[in-house]
């Protein structure tokens, strides 16, 4: 009979957008007794009728779920779909408004950086106070604690108190107290995203250990699809507090891609587009700035297999620039990196002077589906070291489509997202 770990029965919770919570039993008392003598509530917001004000906002809504022992069930949804809710009810941090969840099983929780852990303590004394709170005993801990911290590759940090700790060494740290101590359930928000990639495919590896080998249920959300595809034997896929789809992994990614709205627009104000990241931090870094962009033509952003992505770019430059350089890198919105394209040393600009430039981009035989393209910007000096200066993610989207029908059956996009030319017969003997 197979056992399950996890039973989330017609599960709903509702929040009261604009109400304050978790007060002192204090402030509780005096909110008490200004309503019995008709004053004002001390805890309401600045410019609120009252505390009861606020629409009601249902985060989820009659959400049922079983997880048997073993699984790794991958959550998935656009943001405010209800994922990390749904984490806190099952790891118990807030409760139901409705329905009931059932645990089989001590759970270990991951749901953002630093989460359980105490930022006076040390990392050693962290290990030990999340076994303890696990009910472990401190010889049951002795036991793993070299395990842990040669898993967490902080060692020489582990006696520096974890406020110290960079958020990479963190998740790092934390990860490996939850993957090694005693508990039936592990449970991740989106926290792998910190860790560098060599750790990422180290802890897949590990959870996909700790569930064959050990029998441990893993429930993890992502938006990387590709560490969705590596981890999960099987998906949910939430949408605005519902579960619309619960089985195999690749449907599931089909339903929340094709559920998701991508900004299919031809023409792009760049100006207001997300940087990446080191321009984000320091937005004087940026030099030469990608302005806005026009996908050319009557289809776009609609191309046929093989067919040029012709756009225009207009950049607007702070300061003397040359050498200019382009990378285009495209990317599948199933998660999967596909390439890159480069143009180099196409342009010289003087300070404070706007020009726009048309490009022809042919990405190969990319398959039918969406793509995102993020493009970074870069100057080469005489040693051909490149030197980034403006850059952002996901500038534009396009979609693929076989309008001309070359391909003879339907292309599985399991199989990859790049079309080679079709094979040649050379001679029959």
């Amino acid at each position: 009979m197979e056992e399950f770990m996890i039973q989330v029965e017609s599960v709903s919770k509702q929040y009261r957008l604009g109400q304050i919570g978790g007060t002192t039993l204090r402030d509780e008392l005096h909110r008490i007794g200004a309503r019995l003598f008709h004053k004002e509530d001390p805890t309401k917001k600045i410019g609120a009728k009252s505390y009861e004000d606020g629409e009601i906002f249902n985060a989820l809504n009659g959400v049922s779920l079983c997880v048997k022992k073993g699984e790794r069930v991958g959550i998935i949804g656009h943001n405010g779909a209800g994922k990390s809710t749904l984490l806190k009810l099952i790891s118990r941090i807030t409760a139901p408004t409705d329905g009931a969840i059932g645990l089989n099983g001590r759970v270990a929780s991951m749901l953002e950086v630093g989460t359980g852990f105490h930022a006076e303590l040390t990392g050693r004394e962290n290990i030990y106070m999340n076994g303890a709170i696990l009910g472990m005993t401190k010889k049951e801990i002795d036991a793993k604690v070299e395990r842990i911290i040669d898993f967490s590759e902080c060692r020489q940090f582990i006696d520096t108190p974890v406020k110290r700790y960079s958020s990479g060494m963190f998740v790092k740290l934390a990860f490996s107290v939850a993957a090694h101590l005693d508990s039936e359930i592990v449970i991740m928000d989106e926290v792998l995203a910190v860790g560098d990639m060599a750790f990422q495919q180290k802890c897949i590896a590990k959870m996909n250990e700790i569930s064959q080998n050990e029998h441990r249920t893993i429930l993890y959300v992502s938006h990387n699809m590709n560490t969705i595809r590596e981890l999960c034997s099987r998906c949910v896929v939430l949408s605005h507090g519902s579960v619309v789809f619960d089985g195999d992994v690749e449907p599931a990614i089909d339903i929340y891609m094709n559920s998701t709205e991508f900004d299919m627009a031809t023409k792009v104000n760049l100006a207001e587009k997300e940087r990446l990241q080191v321009f984000k931090l320091n937005p004087e870094s940026v030099l030469v700035k990608m302005s806005s962009l026009e996908l050319v033509g009557k289809d776009a952003p609609l191309y046929g297999i093989g067919e040029d992505i012709l756009f225009d770019l207009e950049l607007d430059s702070k300061e003397d620039s040359k050498n200019l350089s382009l990378r285009l890198a495209v990317m599948a919105l199933g998660g999967q990196y596909v390439g890159n394209s480069f143009i180099y040393d196409f342009a010289q600009m003087k300070k404070d002077e706007k020009r726009k430039f048309r490009f022809a981009a042919n990405f190969g035989g990319l398959m039918p589906g969406r793509y995102a393209v993020s493009m970074l910007l870069f100057r080469t000096n005489e040693w051909s070291v490149a030197n980034n200066v403006d850059g952002i993610r996901f500038a534009f989207y396009f979609e693929v489509r076989d309008k001309e029908e070359q391909l003879k059956v339907k292309y599985n996009n399991i199989w990859s997202k790049v079309l080679f030319k079709n094979i040649e017969l050379v001679n029959i003997f």
